[in-house]
């Protein structure tokens, strides 16, 4: 088994993350400081002490020094010397132990630098100096000139450098690590709330929403969109739940009446007229049947099955349609177009008209205008009855499944229910739409599809 090499909880592994590139840019950085500001350090003062030296040997030169010499800030000491050890002229307090006269420049008119480290009194053990030493050519012969600066306070600077890269630097990480473990366990812990209210979230009880920070941040975005999704899953549920009641409903009911019947014409077989129990009993399967295919097609429909589908003329299914239903009480006025193509199922959009003029039927008092027209890039259907029509609040719910108005109901006249949902999802499907507009007296039902057109 392969060990992972980072934890799998998200804050550790931040942590982890966060501290590693701070241990990089740490690293980095200390080591061009240790690099850097050491030569740094001394550079300064080997500069300052080698101006000294270089003012001091150009008086020499020009015969004017001073007998005492002045040094300029931070350097300690000035001191000249002859060829021959007599002091010529020096600054005050000059330690001798600092063993001058024992440095001598190789060569005349080159600086020669050394470092001594001298004891100096009780408080002060050690003093380290920088020392610098130039031979020149004077007109009574060749001189030394000495130039000394103390170098304390440099090794104090390098020692906090020293203590800052090694003991800092730990010290850092560690304040890095812990700040971005609270941070981010901070910015999880909403992450945290919504996951234990999710995971007490059942399918018996979608009522729960998940709490929503105020801060604004991606967090709220994930919050609201899982409320937006719990919304969608407790509709969707409800919707099933009562598409299921209502089914369990609208099946019992024939299927009662079938059994009623036959156990009647079983329990008096002589009193029984067969021809019409038969007529019933085959009234109710077919009713049965039609809820049925209607239920099988919708669920078709809403796992996205694609039936086979070509180029069909509307105008041609309402003429048959029209044909079909020659005969009837209520009469049907066309007015159809010479040709509407549309891309489709035949079968699924002949039933979108069937359930439309079925529905038209139930519900008109004596006919129905069927128009099928062109406008534009739409075909547009349209289904218009004269009876008591639907109500503006109720437009919409008409849609929903195994959903029959009281005036429906009150007449009895056979609707399942389905038949406009079912003509909803068809027209979805095709990328049209079905709507109720309005119309008085009676009901308008318009049908919008893409005309179909060769690429």
């Amino acid at each position: 088994m392969v060990r992972r090499l980072f934890p799998r909880s998200i804050r550790a592994r931040l942590t982890v993350v966060a501290t590693l590139i701070a241990a990089l840019v740490f690293c980095a950085t200390s080591a061009l400081a240790l690099t850097t500001v050491p030569d740094n350090l001394r550079g300064v003062v080997h500069a300052r002490v080698e101006v000294a030296v270089r003012r001091v040997a150009s008086e020499a030169r020009a015969e004017q020094l001073p007998p005492v010499l002045e040094p300029p800030t931070r350097v300690q000491l000035l001191r000249v010397v002859s060829a021959d050890g007599k002091v010529i002229a020096s600054s005050r307090g000059v330690p001798e132990d600092l063993r001058l006269t024992s440095l001598r420049p190789a060569k005349p008119e080159t600086v020669h630098t050394a470092e001594r480290t001298v004891y100096r009194s009780p408080d002060e053990p050690e003093a380290h100096y920088l020392i610098k030493a130039l031979t020149v050519q004077t007109p009574h012969g060749p001189v030394t000139v000495y130039g000394a600066s103390s170098l304390a306070d440099v090794d104090r600077a390098l020692i906090w450098v020293h203590l800052l890269v090694f003991l800092g630097t730990p010290l850092v990480l560690v304040c890095v690590a812990g700040i971005t473990w609270i941070t981010v366990g901070s910015a999880l812990r909403p992450v945290e709330r919504i996951r234990a209210e999710m995971a007490e979230i059942t399918g018996q009880d979608l009522s729960r929403r998940v709490p929503v920070p105020d801060t604004g941040d991606e967090i709220t975005g994930l919050a609201l969109t899982t409320n937006d999704t719990l919304d969608r899953l407790e509709r969707s549920a409800e919707t099933q739940r009562r598409f299921v009641a209502d089914a369990s409903h609208e099946l019992r009911s024939p299927i009662s009446a079938l059994r009623a019947q036959l156990e009647v014409a079983h329990a008096y077989p002589d009193e029984t007229d067969w021809k019409v129990t038969g007529e019933r009993a085959l009234a109710a399967a077919d009713r049965l049947a039609g809820i049925i295919d209607e239920l099988l097609m919708l669920a078709r429909l809403d796992a996205g099955a694609v039936p086979e589908r070509r180029v069909v003329d509307l105008a041609q299914v309402a003429q048959d349609q029209i044909r079909r239903r020659e005969g009837s009480e209520v009469r049907i006025i066309p007015d159809l177009c010479a040709g509407a193509p549309v891309f489709g199922s035949p079968m699924q959009l002949d039933r979108l008209l069937t359930n439309l003029l079925d529905n038209a039927t139930r519900h008109a008092a004596a006919r129905i205008d069927l128009e099928v027209a062109v406008e534009g890039d739409k075909v547009v259907v349209t289904v218009t009855d004269d009876g008591e029509g639907i109500p503006p609040q109720d437009r919409e719910r008409v849609f929903e499944r195994f959903t029959r108005l009281e005036s429906a109901r009150a007449k009895d006249k056979g609707g399942s229910g389905l038949g406009l949902p079912l003509s909803r999802e068809i027209a979805t499907a095709h990328g049209g739409s079905l709507t109720v507009a309005d119309y008085s007296p009676g009901a308008r039902f318009v049908v919008v599809l893409p005309l179909y057109g060769p690429p």
